[in-house]
């Protein structure tokens, strides 16, 4: 068993507490490694090395950054089978997945590191004669990033790639879930060549050094992915001190059958949006929405494929659904699928906790079908587990309400053959991305993600928007006239 520090200014030492804590593989139980329970004094030195590495990091040319966040990508992609099985083993998601998590980092670090030659800025033209009007990006300073734990590689990618290109220093805290992903991740940067005190970890919770990440006033800007609730206090706290937060947060994401589309192609798609991570991906298709002329078709469909999923060990490649992260959230979703019984929602597969064998090492719920009506709260909250709610619908028109009518705006699917439907679907759904033919999960890293209402803040991530939560925008204004010019003012 690995037992970890924190990693400030370019070395693992000892936090100044010496209770720690346990990540645990959700499949059976192994402890994996031990980490601090960080203070708040911990990340105020994290903050102090990152501060200290900040001008010469900023100073390095965007190019050079570059340079080093691609070698981490060729590290990974030297070692993704190894860092594959670790994702899986640590946060559960079948190896296929796991390996995935791992490609979409890759993918994601040489995109970006691409960014150290644009970092674009604009240039127009002035009002006036000869004066020259352009903008630059500059590093905002000392950023703070937040990650969870069902993208323990990718989305700390996104992250600290976006940030680290454009000049910035980074205090990191990962997930106390799959904190061993987080640090073989560090470990990485820092085979890569990246400076002492440009990326710094603190391990803990939410509530010590996420709190101290947020309102400490050095830390200039926030990135945080997570539960609503916790982004709301994020968002709150960092509102006192002015300072940017970057939120992406829940989804209850509808995928929609119209009568027209390919069913076994639709059906395809929403097992994998529905059950692929077992559920816990903020895109994962929680809700089927099926126009009333295919539904019964639809739901046979479903059902029949749904029974020959394989419920099991993650690191076996012929398993579709692994375990769901841990206790608490096995717990979590239980409770759920007891709302939905309770509610009157027909519950047509599934609705257990599996047990005997290897399920009782871990967390295993078998994926999970209800026959629901649009209201219920299972299919109005956000679960975050292997269940799905069945909505019929009367027609396109209802499909896309029923679709609308929830607090989150992330993900959204629509399977038609109807090429003017598809593109009034693009406008009508409420949310930030739409797929049509295709299911709610598989974001491409050169594309902007993120959502509307409560799912986030307005920004998004990854794509040409990756480094904008990241830099300031300076406007610079050049007179070589050798003469006073006065814009907005008549010359008498």
């Amino acid at each position: 068993m690995e037992q970890y520090g924190i990693y400030i200014d370019g070395k693992w030492i000892k936090s100044t507490h010496s209770e720690t804590f346990e990540t645990k593989n959700p499949t059976t139980g192994e402890i994996l490694a031990t980490f601090p329970k960080g203070t708040k004094e911990d990340v105020r030195m994290a903050i102090e090395a990152a501060e200290k590495a900040l001008p010469k990091w900023r100073r390095t040319p965007a190019p050079k950054r570059g340079e080093i966040i691609l070698r981490v990508a060729q590290l990974m992609r030297e070692r993704k089978e190894g860092l594959g099985a670790l994702v899986t083993k640590e946060m559960g998601k079948v190896i296929v997945e796991g390996k995935g998590d791992v490609q979409e980092a890759i993918d994601f670090l040489e995109y970006i590191a691409g960014e150290g030659r644009r970092l674009l800025g604009e240039t127009t033209p002035s009002e006036l004669p000869n004066k020259f009007c352009m903008t630059v990006r500059q590093p905002i300073g000392v950023v703070g990033c937040i990650t969870p734990w069902n993208f323990p590689i990718a989305i700390p990618c996104w992250k600290i790639g976006a940030a680290l290109v454009a000049g910035n220093t980074v205090v990191f805290k990962p997930s106390g879930l799959t904190p061993l992903c987080a640090a073989k991740l560090v470990e990485l940067f820092e085979e890569a060549g990246l400076p002492q005190g440009v990326l710094n970890f603190v391990t803990g919770s939410g509530a010590v050094v996420g709190q101290e990440i947020v309102e400490n006033p050095k830390i200039r800007a926030i990135s945080f992915t997570g539960g609503v609730q916790s982004g709301i206090d994020v968002y709150s706290r960092a509102a006192k001190l002015l300072k940017p937060a970057h939120l992406e947060l829940g989804g209850k994401n509808p995928q929609i059958i119209m009568e027209d589309a390919n069913i076994e192609l639709a059906i395809e798609g929403v097992l994998f949006g529905a059950f692929g991570t077992a559920g816990q991906r903020c895109t994962a298709t929680s809700r089927l929405i099926v126009q009333r002329d295919v539904y019964d078709i639809a739901l046979e469909r479903l059902l029949e494929r749904t029974q020959a999923l394989k419920i099991g060990d993650p690191l076996d490649p012929e398993t579709h659904v692994g375990p769901v992260i841990s206790e608490d959230q096995e717990k979590k979703v239980l409770n759920y699928i007891q709302i939905g019984i309770d509610e009157g929602a027909k519950l047509l597969h599934g609705g257990k906790k599996l047990r005997g064998g290897l399920y009782d090492k871990g967390f295993f719920i078998e994926p999970t079908i209800f026959e629901a009506e649009h209201g219920m709260r299972i299919t109005k909250e956000e679960i975050f587990g292997p269940v799905l709610a069945v909505i019929k619908a009367n027609d396109y028109e209802d499909a896309v309400r029923i679709a609308n009518d929830v607090d989150y705006g992330l993900s959204s699917s629509i399977y038609t053959k109807d090429v003017v439907r598809a593109f009034r679907a693009i406008e009508d759904l409420e949310v930030g991305i739409t797929y049509i033919n295709a299911p709610t999960i598989g974001a491409e890293v050169h594309l902007p993600f993120g959502g509307v209402k409560n799912t986030g803040n307005g920004g998004r991530e990854a794509g040409t928007t990756a480094i904008d939560e990241f830099t300031e925008i300076k406007t610079v204004f050049i007179d070589y006239s050798n003469r006073l010019q006065k814009a907005q003012i008549d010359e008498q």
